[in-house]
Formats: structure tokens, C-alpha cells, sequence
């Protein structure tokens, strides 16, 4: 593909950015805001419990598999018509999700839904690293991960006022009017860069593509089938680990152009970039499915009043990310990271301390140190990953980078789920040990939770799950915290700040 215009002599650069904005704010809402409604899509669809997670397993493994063809469309079509298809596709499914009255038709259409909106996110992410000299990069990606920011941190809030106050269908309805906004915008303004016919490495798409569907698929269903005693699970990880293998092997070996450039690899910043996304994911998607469960669930907070005290989070994110952008040029990439790491490791530490008698200010207090760690960690790490990128690079590399730190989400969930599982029934079985009747310390306990009687039992082992359930997520947010903390010495991988300032001036086309 030819170079892009340089980023000084590109017009309406404000214009091409509100609308790229546009469109990725409406597919990373996309990703979280369609949780809170399920159980009304449920009745509303006649589905089982089992059946409805498919609105949302059908939409992660559809946009998993097509977020790396991304690149290989760019170069045939040029990146202005992917653009465009890929927000007409994702603005027309979201209306068919709307319409469905049939578990097949929701699904059906969010599998359109993941297959048009995987290209939105790096394909932004790529055009405001083009559009911007390298002076405005921080600022440009402090933006876009505003962007990003806003599925995880604000779509259960809105996918819970949306279902109260409307019904569900408009969790997909309101991005009718984003959608069409955004797609004018981009027609408009957006320059296109002359494509180049380039044949596909069919081999390697088809690996990736399986090893991506097959991890997918055994991070989402694992919990739900008990992980490795299924079947089902032991075959999707198998064939997971072996198309991966192939394409390991045949992205190295083979001759000519690979699905995954070869010249990717060997990028040193790019690489850890990547790792670090990885880990982002991770912590971000891991404790961002935690407190629902943990306020809803053990605390019976409302999802409205949830949303409202979760969202000091995306307060700090957003403050975090308005000042990074000014620091990204005058102060070490890796400090800031590892200030943001620090910031998040604290919020996560104030998250051991929950208990069931507590009020909300923990939850406000934590959320909004974490937002700030999250906004000091998310923009220096794009801007660092690609500092020595070169441009040409930048279409097949901004997939990568969304994937990776897609599945680091799906990993960290799965993980605290599953940690979460085990906590609690290895705690209750711990807790009920001490609920005997020769216990003296029962005898303090009110009458109606006194072990004598069927119905003090069934209140006492009420209480002991709780109880339980509370030590699990203490060990959840233990464990992430200190993911966060062992995260900071690689840090030092990076290469230092002057080095990639420098090469991505030397890298910017003239």
C-alpha cells in the first residue's frame, strides 16, 4: 500500500477524527453494553440460560476471527471503502439485533455485528497515527483510548438505563444515529490511499483464524462445562494449541509473504507492546467483571445505581488521559507506565479490603484510582508500541495490537471466574466446618440462624455462601493485584523514550 499524505498536510484532521471516533465508541460500547440486558433478552427470546450467552460469545468469536484480515483488506481495497463497509455492515446489524424475535435471528445478526466491527478500532487507531505528526501522537492516542475506554467503563451503565427506562432492543437502536453520523463523516473527509493487489496467505489466515475461534470458544464456555472435564473444552484447547503451532511454523518457514509479517515480529517495542496490552485486558476486563457481579450479586445494588458508582472510573480514565497526552513527549514513556501500574495495583489492594457491611465510597474511591492507573497506562503503551513501527506496517500492526489485547480481556475473565468459582466452594466448605453443633460460638448467633431446625440450617448455610463468596473475590482482587505489580519491572524492555521519539520522526513519510 503507498504511503499515507504527510500528517501536516492533511485537511479537516479534526473532522476524519470526530468521525473515526465515532465509530469505534460505537463498536467498544458494543462489547460490554449488551451484558446488563441479557436476562430480559432471555424472556423476551424464550432462551435457556445456556442459549442467550450466545449474544455474546457469537459477537467475540465472529470479531476475533475477522480483526486480522483487517490489514489484507486495507491493502486490496484501500482503507476508506473498508471504513465505510465496515460501518454500514455494523450500523445495519445492530438494527436486524434490534428487529430479531428469535434467539437464531439475535444471534445470527450479532455474528454480523462481530464480523463488520472488528476493522473499527485498529483501522482508527491507524488513521490518527497517520494523520498526526509525531508530536501530536500522544495526544491522538490519548483520544482514541478515551475511545476505547468507554465499552468497558460506561456500556453497562447505559445497557442498564437503556433496559429500564426503553427495553432492550435499544441497546442495538442507539447506534443507528452514531452509526450514520460516523459514516458521513468518514465519506466526507476521510482521504483514500491507493490499494495494492496482494495475494492472501490462505494457509495462515486459516490457522490463526481456528486457533483464534478455538481459544475463544474454550475461554467462554470453559467455566459453563467445568473446563477440562468436558470434552468439549479438552477438544477446543487441543485444536487451539495445534493451529497455533501450524501457523507459528508456517509464518517463519514459509516463502514469501506471511498472513502475520514476519517484519512485525521483529520489532522490539511492537512485541512488548503487545504483552503489555495483553496484561491491560487482563487486569481492565478482569475486575470490570468482578464488581457487577460482586455489587449486584453479593451487595443487591440495582444495575442503574451500580452504573453510577462504577463510573468514577471512567472520570479518572478520562482525567488520566487528557494529562498523559501532554507528557507523552516530555517525560519517559516507561515512568508514566509504571505509574499507572503503581496507581492501578493500589485501587486493587483498597479492593481486598471490601466487606458486606460496607458503603460505596470503597467502590467510588478504588474505581477512580484505577481509572487514573488505566489512563496512565493505555496511552504511553499504544504510543510506545508504535513508536518504531514503520508506517507502512501500521494497517497489519493495529489488528494485532486490538486482538491481543482482546484475548487478554477474555483471559482475564475467564480466569476470575473461574478463580471465583473455586474460591467460593473451597471457602464454604472451609466456613461450614465451624457450623456444628458443638461449637460454643453458635450460641451467640439469633435464634432464627440456630442449626436446630431445617430453617436455621437453610439461613445459616445462606450465610456461610456469602461469606464465602466475599473471601473468594478478596483472593480475585489479590491475585490481580499482584498481575499488576510483577508487570512493572518488564517495563525495562522498552526501549528508552528519545530512541522512539526519534526513530517515529525518522519513520513519518516526508
Amino acid at each position: 500500500m503507498s504511503a499515507p499524505a504527510p500528517a501536516a498536510a492533511v485537511p479537516h484532521r479534526g473532522m476524519i477524527t470526530l468521525s473515526i471516533m465515532l465509530a469505534t465508541i460505537m463498536q467498544a460500547l458494543d462489547t460490554t453494553i449488551a451484558n446488563v440486558a441479557l436476562p430480559h433478552m432471555q424472556g423476551s427470546l424464550q432462551a435457556s440460560q445456556d442459549q442467550i450467552t450466545w449474544v455474546l460469545t457469537s459477537y467475540i468469536v465472529a470479531s476475533a476471527i475477522a480483526l486480522p484480515l483487517t490489514g489484507w483488506l486495507c491493502t486490496q481495497w484501500g482503507r476508506r471503502k473498508v471504513f465505510l463497509i465496515s460501518v454500514i455492515g455494523f450500523t445495519i446489524a445492530s438494527a436486524l439485533c434490534g428487529l430479531a424475535t428469535s434467539l437464531a435471528g439475535i444471534v445470527a445478526a450479532r455474528l454480523l455485528q462481530g464480523i463488520f466491527g472488528a476493522a473499527l478500532v485498529p483501522l482508527s487507531q491507524a488513521v490518527l497515527l497517520d494523520i498526526n505528526p509525531p508530536q501530536k501522537v500522544g495526544q491522538a492516542m490519548a483520544i482514541w483510548g478515551a475511545g476505547i475506554m468507554v465499552g468497558p467503563i460506561l456500556g453497562p451503565m447505559l445497557g442498564g438505563w437503556l433496559t429500564e427506562n426503553f427495553d432492550w432492543r435499544w441497546v442495538f437502536f442507539i447506534n443507528l444515529p452514531v452509526g450514520a453520523f460516523a459514516l458521513y463523516g468518514i465519506w466526507r473527509y476521510l482521504p483514500e490511499n491507493r490499494p495494492r493487489a496482494a495475494p492472501l496467505d490462505m494457509f495462515g489466515f486459516v490457522a490463526l483464524s481456528l486457533g483464534i475461534g478455538l481459544l475463544q470458544m474454550f475461554l467462554d464456555r470453559g467455566e459453563l462445562l467445568d473446563w477440562f472435564d468436558s470434552w468439549e473444552i479438552r477438544l477446543e484447547a487441543a485444536g487451539a494449541l495445534i493451529a497455533f503451532a501450524f501457523l507459528a511454523v508456517h509464518t517463519w518457514t514459509v516463502q514469501g509473504t506471511s498472513f502475520l509479517d514476519r517484519e512485525l515480529l521483529k520489532d522490539r517495542n511492537f512485541i512488548t507492546g503487545c504483552v503489555f496490552g495483553f496484561i491491560v485486558g487482563v487486569v481492565l476486563y478482569g475486575t470490570m467483571a468482578l464488581l457487577p457481579l460482586f455489587l449486584q450479586g453479593l451487595m443487591q445494588y440495582p444495575v442503574v445505581y451500580t452504573g453510577m458508582i462504577t463510573a468514577p472510573r471512567g472520570i479518572g480514565t478520562m482525567i488520566a488521559m487528557i494529562v498523559v497526552g501532554r507528557l507523552v513527549q516530555k517525560v519517559d514513556l516507561r515512568l508514566i507506565m509504571a505509574t499507572g501500574f503503581a496507581l492501578t495495583a493500589i485501587a486493587l489492594w483498597q479492593m481486598t479490603h471490601i466487606t458486606l457491611q460496607m458503603d460505596s465510597s470503597l467502590i467510588v474511591t478504588s474505581g477512580f484510582i484505577q481509572g487514573l492507573g488505566i489512563g496512565f497506562t493505555f496511552v504511553p503503551l499504544s504510543a510506545a508500541a508504535f513508536a518504531t513501527l514503520a508506517p507502512r506496517l501500521r494497517n497489519e500492526g493495529t489488528p494485532i495490537y486490538s486482538l491481543v489485547r482482546n484475548i487478554g480481556g477474555s483471559v482475564g475473565i475467564s480466569v476470575v471466574q473461574a478463580l471465583l468459582t473455586r474460591g467460593m466452594a473451597q471457602g464454604h466448605a472451609s466456613l461450614a466446618t465451624f457450623v456444628a453443633p458443638g461449637n460454643p460460638a453458635l450460641a451467640d448467633l439469633p435464634a432464627a440462624l440456630l442449626p436446630g431446625s431445617p430453617a436455621g440450617m437453610e439461613l445459616l448455610n445462606a450465610e456461610v455462601t456469602r461469606q464465602a463468596a466475599l473471601l473468594a473475590y478478596v483472593n480475585d482482587f489479590w491475585i490481580m493485584m499482584a498481575v499488576t505489580a510483577l508487570a512493572i519491572p518488564l517495563l525495562a524492555l522498552m526501549r528508552p523514550p528519545r530512541r522512539q521519539a526519534a526513530q517515529a520522526a525518522g519513520d513519518m513519510p516526508h
